[in-house]
């Protein structure tokens, strides 16, 4: 069956439509719920909580041929929403006593890293990890995060640049 006609079939309520025309992209929307989540369980509940918006909102979807970037647009504010939701803090006292010593000496290189992207604007963070994690285009990522393609370039540069800077090296301009 075409896209056309199981979009055809999800606007008229058809719950399984949707989910083949997910399922169809399973991987894309995985990976793209992961490198926002960060875990499998976190991702898989936010593809979840994407399939119900679908449901619910797919009879405002206007143009048919962009279904998959409208939905990674909803997946990608699904994620959003459950970042802000676990902004909690775990008290040290909750942690088991030596084990926050075993995590630290594996996740050197990980601490590293983390301390310089935590120089980069959320923004920077962003259009930097789907272009890089996911090996989106720019026009990809302008669509997904609903913003202007030269504001998509302009933080890649950016963020790229302070990334190099922050690491030690010197930034060469590409011609």
């Amino acid at each position: 069956m075409d896209l056309e006609e199981q979009l055809k079939r999800a606007k008229a309520g058809d719950q399984e439509a949707l989910v083949q025309l997910v399922m169809a992209k399973k991987e894309e929307f995985y990976r793209l719920a992961y490198v926002y989540m960060g875990n499998k369980e976190d991702a898989l509940d936010a593809m979840e909580d994407m399939i119900v918006l679908l449901f619910e909102n797919i009879r405002r979807l206007k143009n048919e041929a962009s279904f998959y970037s409208w939905s990674k647009t909803i997946l990608v504010n699904c994620c959003h929403k459950m970042l802000r939701k676990q902004k909690k803090v775990i008290a040290m006292e909750k942690v088991p006593e030596g084990s926050y010593q075993d995590v630290f000496s594996e996740k050197e290189e990980q601490i590293s890293l983390k301390k310089h992207w935590a120089k980069l604007s959320e923004g920077q963070r962003e259009v930097l990890k789907l272009r890089f994690y996911l090996d989106l285009d720019y026009e990809s990522i302008a669509q997904i995060l609903n913003i202007p393609l030269g504001t998509v370039k302009s933080r890649i540069h950016t963020g790229l640049r302070l990334l190099q800077r922050s690491i030690g090296g010197e930034w060469v301009e590409q011609i």
